[in-house]
């Protein structure tokens, strides 16, 4: 029998990351829980930044609505961070389940360009 490996403990984000994490939770009406930030750099010929996929977890009726705000507002947001441009943010995926407890997952890609 082969032992699960158990997840270690999501680390704290720090600097622009931490900021980009406040405001998609912001957008959610504080509410929700971040599980997951992947960040991988990305570059064009003209442009430089970071790609960030975020899942969040949603699970109380509160919360489920902070989420459900979140999946609407988060296309058009015009985000205010320092010296990074929000480029692209989407919604690319979303899992509601109704029981036995509800719960929502929304999993949010946003591409920051560095601004300057």
């Amino acid at each position: 029998m082969r032992a699960e490996s158990i997840p270690s403990a999501r680390q704290p984000r720090r600097g622009n990351s931490a900021r980009l994490e406040r405001a998609v939770l912001a957008l959610a009406g504080d509410h929700g829980r971040i599980v997951e930030h992947r960040e991988r750099n990305w570059a064009s010929i003209t442009f430089a930044g970071t790609r960030h996929t975020l899942r969040i977890v949603f699970d109380t009726p509160e919360a489920i609505d902070g989420g459900e705000t979140l999946i609407a507002a988060l296309p058009d947001h015009e985000f205010a961070l320092p010296a990074r441009l929000v480029a692209d943010a989407t919604v690319s995926a979303v899992d509601h389940v109704m029981g036995p407890a509800p719960q929502l997952t929304v999993t949010c890609e946003l591409l920051l360009l560095e601004d300057g």
